[in-house]
Parts: structure tokens; C-alpha cells; sequence
């Protein structure tokens, strides 16, 4: 004896759903972004200075590293933010019915 019934669908997400999203990845970006800043003004102010040339390269290596993944993190959420935000328009704008095909 086989069941038909319909397993439950997960409800939908709707545009409160988004708009907290987008606002929390705002947040992170904005937090992010002050984080890159200061760590740039950081290293600018404080330049390596080491008499070995390999603790020079290693110290100017960590120094863009840290620098490079702070500025990444900064626009990876940025661009989600974004996204999330122009989702939510979206949903504002369009009839939960059109999404269901």
C-alpha cells in the first residue's frame, strides 16, 4: 500500500526575510570596511623594517595578505547586500503566484 500524499513544502521566503538579509550583510560590509581602513592606516603608519631580507619579504607577504582577505571580505558582502536588497525589491513588486511555475 503506497501513500500519495504530497510531502510538505518548506514555506517560501518573503521580503522580511530578505530585507533582514540584506541589512545583516550590510552591516558585516560596513564593519568590513572600517576593519580594511584601519588596517591600511595601520601598516601605512607602521612600515616593516627588518635588516633580513627573507623577514622583509615574509613581513610585506602577511602585511598584503591581511590587506587583500579584509578588502575581499568587504565586497563579498557588499555584493550581497546588494543582491539581497534588489531581491527584496522584487518581492515587493511581484505576485507570489508568478514565482509558484
Amino acid at each position: 500500500m503506497t501513500d500519495t500524499t504530497p510531502e510538505p513544502r518548506d514555506p517560501r521566503k518573503g521580503p522580511v526575510s530578505f530585507f533582514s538579509g540584506a541589512v545583516t550583510a550590510g552591516l558585516i560590509a560596513w564593519l568590513a570596511l572600517g576593519l580594511s581602513r584601519r588596517m591600511v592606516v595601520y601598516f601605512a603608519v607602521h612600515p616593516a623594517n627588518y635588516s633580513s631580507p627573507v623577514a622583509q619579504n615574509i613581513a610585506v607577504t602577511l602585511k598584503t595578505l591581511l590587506v587583500g582577505l579584509s578588502f575581499l571580505a568587504t565586497f563579498s558582502s557588499g555584493f550581497v547586500a546588494l543582491g539581497l536588497t534588489l531581491v527584496f525589491l522584487r518581492s515587493l513588486f511581484t505576485n507570489p503566484a508568478d514565482d509558484a511555475a
